[in-house]
């Protein structure tokens, strides 16, 4: 278990399934929701225009997400797609993130087939879903390459999976807002890789995906998306103050197809033939 310490003295993260549990234990513990904040909310849309894009028959689907943070503290996208009528499912190797997903699930009265387990290591039986959603998983692994080869395990032949990494070429320097806030120690979500696009394509070619599409979300400055999270947490009331600041940001991703790929989070849409 995590030893108790200040919220911006994260414990050393260690790569074992134990390690990796323990760090998102803790993490999951000082992070409170926030779900509602103007960033957030534009976060939601973006992961709805994907699967809507991409995704667009969900009903009677069942579809695999590869952790449970955003049910548990950001956009609940889960919650949305078993709203629209598909089975879901979801893993976390932090128990304590995966009861609070489940929690929001109970709220809102809906079903999720939830587990705890590490996404090296799946426990579920070889081509389980229709679908997978990955959007900010795998960057966390070092053995990044074993989490993808489990997506393509669990995924049904002619199966469709979204997968969401960060942006090594996000032009607002997302990477190196995160080395710097790493290095004082402050980044409280743990190692992380950035990727290009073309190189995440060929990661998932060479496991045996079919890239068919590209896209991503969350074009917008890091900073800016930091800084209204920090403000929704200490002053939720005052939303209204930030949410200028988002809205033209939001305006172009449904506007700029083209901007979809610079977002700070990119994706690939594969196929398993």
């Amino acid at each position: 278990m995590a030893t108790e310490k200040s919220p911006l003295s994260a414990p050393e993260q260690h790569f074992s399934a134990a390690g990796l549990r323990s760090f998102w234990d803790w993490t999951g513990s000082f992070i409170q929701p926030f779900f509602g904040a103007p960033s957030t909310r534009y976060y939601f849309e973006c992961e709805r225009i994907l699967f809507e894009t991409f995704l667009p028959d969900l009903r009677g689907k069942s579809v695999f997400k590869t952790d449970l943070w955003d049910e548990a503290k950001n956009t609940r996208i889960l919650n949305w797609v078993a709203e629209q009528g598909a089975r879901a499912f979801g893993l976390d190797i932090s128990e304590p993130i995966a009861r609070e997903a489940r929690s929001s699930f109970a709220q809102a009265r809906l079903g999720l087939g939830c587990i705890i387990s590490d996404l090296r290591a799946a426990g579920f039986k070889d081509g389980s879903f229709d679908y997978i959603y990955s959007m900010g998983t795998i960057e966390h692994f070092p053995e990044y390459g074993l989490a993808l080869e489990e997506c393509y395990r669990l995924l049904k032949k002619g199966g469709l999976a979204i997968i969401g990494v960060p942006n090594k070429f996000d032009p607002f320097l997302r990477p190196v807002l995160v080395s710097f806030l790493q290095s004082l120690n402050l980044y409280a979500f743990g190692e992380e890789r950035s990727f290009g696009m073309n190189e995440l394509g060929r990661l998932l070619q060479a496991i045996g995906f079919r890239v068919i599409g590209r896209s991503g979300i969350l074009f917008m400055p890091g900073w800016l998306r930091l800084v209204d999270l920090f403000w929704h947490l200490r002053w939720p009331r005052s939303n209204f103050l930030l949410a200028p600041l988002i809205l033209p940001f939001a305006f172009l991703y449904r506007k700029c197809l083209s901007l979809r790929r610079w977002g700070y989070l990119i994706a690939c849409v594969v196929q398993k033939p």
